[in-house]
Parts: C-alpha cells; sequence; structure tokens
C-alpha cells in the first residue's frame, strides 16, 4: 500500500470555480509524462492540457504543480492539478487517474500520514493541521497554526533533551564507578528534575485552556421555569432557536448554540427549568430534564442564571445552589416591566448582576460585553504559552511527572535511571518519536479525503 501512488481531489466537492486534485508518489511524475501535453519546471505552476491517458481525449486545460520529494508536503514525488471545478471534469479526470498502474484513491488522512511517515510533521503538527482546518473562529486559528509551526513540538522536545542529558549522566554514573567523575553527579540530576517536574506542572496547571479552547467554551443558561431562559438564546443566537412559551416545563432537553466571542467558540446551553416537584410526580420527563439541567450546569466553563423580575425578592434557591462567584453571572429577565435600575436594587453577593429584557433587548449588549470579557480572559492562552490541545498530551505529561517522581525517591542510580528512560519515553509519545502505532488510526481518520 506505501508503494501504491495516491490521488484524491484535496477540494470541497460539488460545482466550483478550480478543483484541486492531489497525487503523491514515487510514479506521480507519470500523470505529466502520460496525461500531458508538457512537463512543467518543479515548483513552477504550467498551463497544460489533460488527457485520458488511454483514448487521448481532452480532460481539461489546467493548471500543473510539479514537486520532486523529498521536497513536497509528502516527502514523495508530488503532482497537483489545477482543474475547472465543473462535476464533470473532475469526475472524468479522477477516472483517468485510475487508469494508470499502481494508482489508487488517497484514504482519509493518508497524505498526512505519509509525511508524517516521512518525517515531515510529528503528531503535534499532524493535529495543528487537522485543528486549522476545523477552525471556525479566530483563537482557534490562532492556536492551530502555534501548534502546526511546531510550538508544542519545540516544547516537548526541550523537554525530552533535557532528561536524556540527565539520563546521560545517570548512566555514566552505573557504567563507570570507578572513573573519577564529577562529585554530586546525583544531587544535580535530582536538582534537574525537580526543576523540570516544576515546568511541566506549569503547563499542565492551565485549566484545560487548550482543549477548551479547541473543542468549545460551555455556556449553561439555567433559571426557574418561565424565567426567560430560552428567549435569552435566541436573542444571544439572534435567531428562533428554543420554542418560547408561557406554559412552564417547555424545555426538556438541552438545547445548544454555538457562537463566536471576540474569536473564541462558545457553545451556549439551554436548560430546562429549576423547580422543586412532588415525590409522587409521574411528569418524568421534567424530572429527567431537571436532572440533565444540573449535570450539565455542573459540567459547563461558565453559568448564566436567568430570573424573572418578579421573583426579585425570593430568587430560586435550586439555581442558587449551581453557582459560584467566580464561572456565573445573574440576568434579571423582563426589566421592561419595571423603571427600576435593577443591577442597583437586587444584590447577590459576589455576583455580577445584569437587568435585561429579552423582549425589548435592553440590556443584552451589557450582557455580551461581559461574557466577551469573561471568556478572553478566562480562555485567552498568553504570547509564550504553548497551549495543551489534547487528552493525550495531557496525560502523557502526567505519566512522565509521575515517573519523574518516583526518579526521586529512590538513592538507587539503576532505579532512577529507568525512570528517566520511562519519563523521555512518555514525552516521545507525544511527539511521535517513539512507537505510538496504536494511536495513529485514531488521529489520521478524523482527516477528510485529500488531506
Amino acid at each position: 500500500m506505501a508503494s501504491d501512488t495516491i490521488f484524491a481531489l484535496s477540494t470541497a466537492p460539488g460545482q466550483a470555480g478550480v478543483a484541486v486534485i492531489r497525487i503523491s508518489g514515487s510514479n506521480a511524475k507519470a500523470v505529466l509524462e502520460k496525461m500531458s501535453s508538457s512537463f512543467p519546471e518543479p515548483r513552477v505552476a504550467a498551463l497544460i492540457k489533460l488527457f485520458d491517458p488511454e483514448d487521448k481525449a481532452e480532460l481539461d486545460r489546467c493548471l500543473a504543480l510539479w514537486f520532486p520529494g523529498p521536497a513536497s508536503f509528502t516527502g514523495e514525488d508530488v503532482v497537483e492539478l489545477h482543474l475547472h471545478g465543473g462535476r464533470a471534469v473532475v469526475d472524468g479526470t479522477i477516472e483517468a487517474l485510475a487508469k494508470l498502474p499502481n494508482f489508487r484513491p488517497a484514504e482519509a488522512g493518508e497524505f498526512t500520514r505519509r509525511a508524517f511517515d516521512n518525517d515531515k510533521l510529528d503528531l503535534t503538527e499532524v493535529e495543528g493541521l487537522s485543528d486549522l482546518i476545523a477552525a471556525e473562529t479566530e483563537a482557534q486559528r490562532k492556536q492551530a497554526i502555534r501548534q502546526m509551526d511546531g510550538e508544542l513540538s519545540n516544547l516537548v522536545e526541550g523537554w525530552r533533551d533535557r532528561l536524556v542529558r540527565m539520563l546521560a549522566y545517570m548512566e555514566a554514573e552505573i557504567d563507570f564507578p570507578d572513573e573519577e567523575l564529577e562529585e554530586g553527579i546525583s544531587d544535580q540530576v535530582k536538582h534537574n528534575i525537580e526543576q523540570l517536574k516544576k515546568d511541566i506542572k506549569h503547563h499542565l496547571d492551565d485549566s484545560h485552556r487548550g482543549e477548551r479552547l479547541r473543542n468549545g467554551i460551555k455556556i449553561a443558561i439555567v433559571g426557574p421555569p418561565n424565567a426567560g431562559k430560552s428567549s435569552l438564546l435566541n436573542a444571544l443566537a439572534r435567531r428562533e432557536v428554543a420554542i418560547v412559551s408561557d406554559v412552564a416545563g417547555t424545555t426538556r432537553d438541552i438545547i445548544e448554540v454555538h457562537l463566536d466571542l471576540s474569536g473564541y467558540p462558545v457553545i451556549v446551553s439551554d436548560t430546562a427549568g429549576l423547580r422543586e416537584i412532588e415525590e409522587n410526580t409521574t411528569d418524568g420527563i421534567e424530572l429527567e430534564g431537571i436532572r440533565r439541567a444540573k449535570l450539565h450546569a455542573e459540567s459547563a466553563d461558565l453559568c448564566l442564571a436567568v430570573f424573572d423580575i418578579e421573583d426579585r425578592d425570593n430568587l430560586d434557591q435550586e439555581t442558587l445552589k449551581l453557582l459560584d462567584s467566580d464561572n456565573s453571572f445573574i440576568a434579571i429577565n423582563k426589566c421592561d416591566k419595571t423603571e427600576e435600575n435593577l443591577s442597583d436594587t437586587i444584590f447577590v453577593p459576589g455576583f455580577d448582576v445584569t437587568s435585561i429584557s429579552t423582549k425589548s433587548g435592553e440590556g443584552i449588549g451589557i450582557l455580551l460585553e461581559k461574557l466577551n470579557t469573561w471568556v478572553v480572559a478566562n480562555m485567552g492562552l498568553s504570547g509564550s504559552s504553548s497551549g495543551i490541545t489534547r487528552q493525550r498530551h495531557r496525560s502523557a505529561l502526567q505519566e512522565c511527572l509521575d515517573s519523574l517522581d518516583r526518579s526521586l525517591l529512590t538513592d538507587l542510580p539503576e532505579l532512577c535511571a529507568e525512570d528517566l528512560r520511562l519519563a523521555t519515553r512518555y514525552l516521545g509519545r507525544i511527539t511521535g518519536k517513539v512507537d505510538v502505532e496504536e494511536l495513529l488510526d485514531v488521529i489520521f481518520r478524523d482527516f477528510c479525503i485529500g488531506k
């Protein structure tokens, strides 16, 4: 399979102005030799006529790019055909390519897999590329580019180099006990281990910002029935997402909307109304909705509690129990019913209170500004920090720390060296410097065909 030359449509399927077909493999240049009227210079776009290799029927007049390996994305010979984007042109070209010997359609992620196999990308850069393709907001794009450019890889490899040097000192003490080595090698190594632990812990103690940015920041709208939660969701989304009704308990399940706040991906969820229900109630659906609402609020990054103005003197306790002052906002809805400044008259210790009206739109802009400020403050990555974007990175770093901890608990250089060797291996799993075959299928299967 690895010796085959692969091809695929790398642009979105369907009618378009331009469609790009990518070909990679040792026989890639056969496309230009057997299907083209001319052979372009390396890395120079050339206008060519493209023919069927069997009957010589003209398929298209297109631009061709020729990238001889290893100076290509995959490290192999690569040809790109920039065709007119009609379905018939694309289908005809793909059928013609399949007629060439040892040519076959590429599998999902196979081009990137070959780039990894040929040391063009490591695993973190592969994941950064995948995230860049999937990025929907400015912050996601920036994080993906940083990872694709090797920021996380360079950080991990720097730690790994430090570990290798420590291991070399310990091995020297083991292998040459009779030599006059520098005194205090073990103490110096243990000091360096402590410093490395401190650096790794600093990056792990990031409140999962990288994963949150990649997957979306979760905001749960909670509150008692008929407070206006669904109306607020519709106002934030600027479209009719949730059903709004005066009947209590209309929302039974979680309704989610994806928003872009200051370039950060946010998932806002409308939940079932929270209230005490009699033990002998037969409405099991509402009970399940309330249970899910509480679980969703507990797992959310931010809770947005909505209360009705008529309940301002007796705010729902079931809702208040779910809130904490650092990651919660309170909105008092239906302020159009009064001329009072509710933010001044309603005080909940430790909480930010905003008066709004989902009917008139009053206060919605102020609430959005507060949400924007919170998202940027809590989820933004600093300019010098390389974010951990996946759980597998976090797990490998934690296993590395565990090995470093064990290495400090022994006075035997042989045991210390073995734990350092394990720690080095765990770091290597992040970038793919050690055997990670079990991870590869999981990572590459999420790529689209043609990438």
